[in-house]
């Protein structure tokens, strides 16, 4: 056990992984992240079904608890203009108009965070609180990781654009220094040789689960807002 404890790794074993592997494991991950945010967020479709099925003494949703439509549909709409601007910036980095997709990476990215700034305002709003019935609970659960997941993606969408950004104003190539990438000065080659070349890869990944999230969104907004 000691031994396996010992930093005796073999750093050429895991140094500069060509840009392919790296490409395929971001796809990978932004499937995966995809399909465990389906399973998360279905368990607030099948309590909202449930719930309302239920509807013990007719609480299910009391004529109080009416979250404001218009703030509703902003936050559903942002979302969905995020996703097709991240979509949009992604056929302009595939069509090597990389200052375009930064405009456009920039906007999804003010727009994503509206989204949140609209959700919070709109819990300062409503007048009720997760304890005022099954509706109000699955809303505010709902609504809640909804702006989390929201959170999650815009940090993603950042340290893409940022990626694109720095490296973009570098010479090619634009190579880490060895262990810069990795936080670790003992590294004696170089963690990935050309950064951008990650950037397609993981917008690629980014515009896929932006999508599915803004998905969710949009079924949120059917359900908590117009059923």
């Amino acid at each position: 056990m000691t031994e396996l404890a010992q930093h005796t790794t073999e750093y050429g074993v895991v140094e500069s992984e060509p840009p392919e592997q790296l490409a395929r494991n971001l796809n990978s991950a932004g499937h995966l992240l995809a399909s465990a945010t389906a399973f998360f967020f279905l368990a607030f479709v099948f309590a909202y079904f449930y719930l309302r099925s239920l509807n013990n003494a007719g609480l299910w949703h009391p004529k109080h608890v009416d979250p404001s439509q218009t703030l509703g549909a902003l936050v559903m709409v942002a979302g969905v203009l995020t996703a097709v601007l991240v979509r949009w910036g992604l056929a302009d980095h595939r069509a090597e108009r990389r200052s375009v997709w930064r405009v456009k990476g920039a906007a999804a990215l003010a727009i994503g965070i509206a989204a949140v700034v609209l959700q919070v305002v709109e819990w300062t709003t409503v007048g009720f609180g997760p304890a005022d019935g099954g509706y109000a609970s699955v809303f505010f659960g709902w609504t809640g990781f909804y702006a989390v997941f929201l959170v999650g993606a815009l940090f993603w969408l950042e340290t893409v654009l940022a990626t694109s950004i720095r490296w973009g104003r570098v010479p090619e190539p634009a190579p880490f220094a060895p262990g810069e990438a990795a936080g670790d000065a003992d590294r004696p080659g170089r963690d990935i040789a050309d950064p951008l070349s990650l950037v397609q890869a993981g917008l690629d990944a980014l515009s896929f689960y932006w999508g599915f999230l803004a998905g969710v969104g949009v079924l949120a907004w059917i359900l908590l807002y117009l059923i």
